[in-house]
């Protein structure tokens, strides 16, 4: 499905602020910035166990599959025994995947959690399995074989869903627990303080605070395992071209604001936007965090994860590209290696690709987690599958 629409930005503002679909505030911009949007979406292909060999993976490594016919599974997490829960955030469910005959493939799945509409995000710390969905953060007790129990509602006053639902969460080296919240719109200004930001969340009290902000739809993150840093991979804004703007690697600091909406990746001002109140959008973007690396546009980051230390490739990330929908020329719908050195990024490379073909694609990678051995589970949330690559 392939639809191109010429679009003046500034009449898009316009209406938008009539219509109130989104809360514009400031001096409307004085250019009139026109962009070619279009909407793209490469064929879907079910899959079939024969379209493994066509997927491709860096020299000394393999692919297989662990699990499939998972309907649309999402964000991952792998536990020391090699027990894998995978959030399905169409179907409101936590399942939890144990491979018993130790074959490399996932023989039993039982699901342990139910009725949590919209559940995404997930990670355990002492003996908890944490999840939330989009406004909600809860945690339940895990049992010895892995099903949950006791649980407790922490808080349910997150940001409304709006466009970016995608709530992700993990704690950090400090030992606090930290959620990214997407921004509810694709490109306005944000009535509510918490959107489009990372919050921090003390686990003695569950009280909040916003420990980053200005990051439209951050879904990957992850501490590096040498340098203990905290790095993500956040989604540039849409309708405004095949190549603008990009997706970006940020090193995420407390206090921090990295731009958006007014500017994207090393403070590029975004010329549709209206002026914040009572200042220039130059002038404003100046206190920005500039992006580290950039990637294509379009290419929607979902997953990341550091190999961690002791593993092939420790120190380096994987960044899963879920795809784009809105490019003449699809791209994304592959994993890529992000190589750090001396615990900065320096270079990309293709880790797991073959997804798509031309204008047809048979999977869109989600979810990602990584074991100590640097073992890799891929989620496909477009078939159903989850694939294992790991050194041969």
């Amino acid at each position: 499905m392939k639809k191109t629409t010429l679009l003046s930005i500034a009449a898009f503002t316009a209406v938008c602020a009539v219509q109130g679909l989104s809360a514009q505030r400031g001096t409307p911009p004085k250019e009139v910035v026109t962009v070619t949007h279009t909407t793209n979406y490469p064929e879907h292909l079910d899959f079939i166990p024969e379209m493994v060999g066509m997927l491709k993976v860096p020299d000394g490594w393999t692919v297989s599959v662990a699990a499939s016919g998972l309907g649309k599974p999402r964000m991952l997490y792998l536990t020391p025994e090699g027990h894998l829960y995978v959030t399905r955030r169409d179907a409101g469910d936590v399942l939890l995947l144990k491979d018993q005959n130790r074959d490399g493939k996932f023989d039993d799945v039982k699901t342990v959690l139910a009725e949590f509409k919209g559940v995404h995000g997930i990670t355990m710390k002492d003996g908890f399995l944490y999840v939330c969905n989009n406004n909600e953060l809860r945690r339940y007790k895990t049992n010895t074989d892995g099903t949950l129990s006791a649980k407790e509602m922490l808080f349910n006053d997150m940001p409304s869903a709006g466009q970016h639902p995608n709530r992700t969460l993990d704690f950090g080296p400090d030992g606090k627990l930290y959620i990214s919240i997407g921004t509810l719109c694709n490109d306005c200004k944000e009535s509510d303080r918490e959107a489009a930001t990372m919050v921090q969340v003390d686990p003695l009290t569950w009280e909040r605070k916003i420990y980053a902000s200005g990051l439209r739809n951050m879904i990957g993150f992850g501490w590096h395992p040498q340098t203990s840093e905290l790095w993500g991979v956040d989604n540039g804004g849409d309708t405004k071209g095949d190549d603008w703007p990009p997706e970006e690697l940020n090193q995420i600091k407390e206090g921090k604001n990295y731009g958006y909406p007014f500017a994207y990746a090393k403070r590029e001002v975004d010329k549709s936007r209206e002026d914040p109140a009572g200042d220039s959008k130059e002038k404003w973007v100046m206190n920005t965090e500039p992006s580290v690396m950039e990637f294509q546009a379009h290419m929607a980051p979902i997953g990341f994860r550091f190999f961690p230390s002791g593993a092939p490739f420790s120190g380096d990330a994987l960044v899963n590209w879920h795809g784009s929908w809105n490019r003449s020329k699809p791209v994304g719908f592959k994993v890529q290696k992000i190589h750090f050195a001396n615990g900065r990024p320096v270079s990309a490379e293709d880790f797991l690709s073959g997804f798509l073909k031309g204008k047809t694609r048979f999977g869109r990678p989600a979810g990602v987690a990584i074991a100590s051995s640097g073992k890799v589970f891929i989620s496909d949330d477009a078939n159903g599958v989850i694939y294992s690559v790991q050194p041969k």
